[in-house]
């Protein structure tokens, strides 16, 4: 099955997962195979929100495939000044390969898509980060595959629990794990959970492939059994005048050393970042020896190269 557009890991079926992550692989692996491969293109990358890993990754990795990209903040571009979406996309698509959009409402990078006649990135919005939980399955999948392979079935049964907000991170590694066979719990207090048709999304397709999604709001219980902890901020981008009130409704959440005690010998920790130590993870935590945030960031490279391979290639 051809893939147009990538605005979340519900687009690709599980193969396709299977897929850009053994792609993502061998990128890494032999960066010289590819230094060609998007010659002459160009990504337009449009920026709503501040970024560090989107940004750099995407840039490096286009200059790395020999494409090119180009920086499009809000307030460079006519989108900010009331231009429609839809024009925007029109009129990119005439200059450009390839559109990555890291913006607020999941409803324009839709309509970028709608209206794109070349592929469109989800960078992140405010539904789904799919980017950052394909690295994240690289990640997982690197460190317990055997020894001397890269083997995504590794995954089949192992428990990944989330503990904090039901956001676009959780929604994302719901999709995630549900493709590759791995048990996932959230844990967030009440009036923090996902969206209930994505969490019925994952279900539907983990009692195909073998996955467990759960939700609890008890952090004691759902991190019984865990092989991985992931959080994320409490308070993302644009809801900073909420910040107050959801640290005190997420008192009890933090991911520190008696929480990771629970969980199962060797638990591994990540955070998609940035970090804030002493919120919702202890910096003990955070900077300790189960904790794999910088190869996550790492991955964000490889895997998006692999994105952007997929899509973008002469015949994708």
């Amino acid at each position: 099955m051809a893939l147009k557009h990538f605005l979340s890991v519900a687009d690709l079926t599980p193969q396709q997962v299977v897929d850009v992550l053994t792609l993502a692989n061998d990128v890494k692996l032999n960066p010289g195979n590819y230094r060609k491969a998007l010659d002459g293109q160009t990504l337009a990358m449009i920026f709503q929100k501040k970024s560090t890993r989107t940004r750099v990754s995407f840039e490096v990795g286009m200059y790395q495939l020999g494409g090119h990209a180009l920086f499009l903040s809000a307030a460079d571009i006519q989108i900010g000044r009331g231009e429609t979406i839809a024009d925007t996309a029109r009129t990119i698509s005439r200059y450009c390969n390839g559109i990555m959009a890291r913006v607020f409402g999941h409803e324009i990078v839709e309509e970028l898509a709608q209206h794109a006649s070349i592929p469109v990135i989800n960078g992140l919005s405010d539904l789904e980060h799919p980017c950052q939980t394909l690295c994240d399955a690289q990640t997982l999948t690197e460190k317990w595959s055997p020894a001397g392979t890269f083997d995504p079935s590794c995954l089949h049964g192992k428990k990944l629990v989330y503990v904090g907000d039901g956001n676009n991170m959780a929604h994302s590694l719901i999709d995630t794990a549900a493709a590759l066979g791995m048990d996932i719990t959230i844990v967030a207090p009440h009036g923090y959970w996902c969206d209930p048709a994505i969490v019925e999304r994952g279900q539907r397709l983990g009692a195909k492939t073998g996955s467990i999604v759960g939700l609890t709001a008890d952090p004691i219980e759902g991190v019984r059994g865990a092989d991985c902890i992931y959080t994320d901020v409490w308070a993302s981008m644009g809801q900073e005048e909420e910040a107050a009130k959801r640290l005190r409704d997420f008192a009890g959440f933090q991911v520190d050393e008696a929480m990771l005690a629970r969980a199962n010998p060797g638990c591994l920790f990540m955070h998609c970042l940035p970090a804030h130590r002493g919120e919702e993870v202890s910096a003990g935590v955070c900077d300790g020896p189960q904790s794999i945030i910088f190869d996550q960031a790492e991955n964000r490279l490889h895997v998006q190269k692999a994105i952007m391979l997929t899509l973008m290639s002469k015949g994708a």
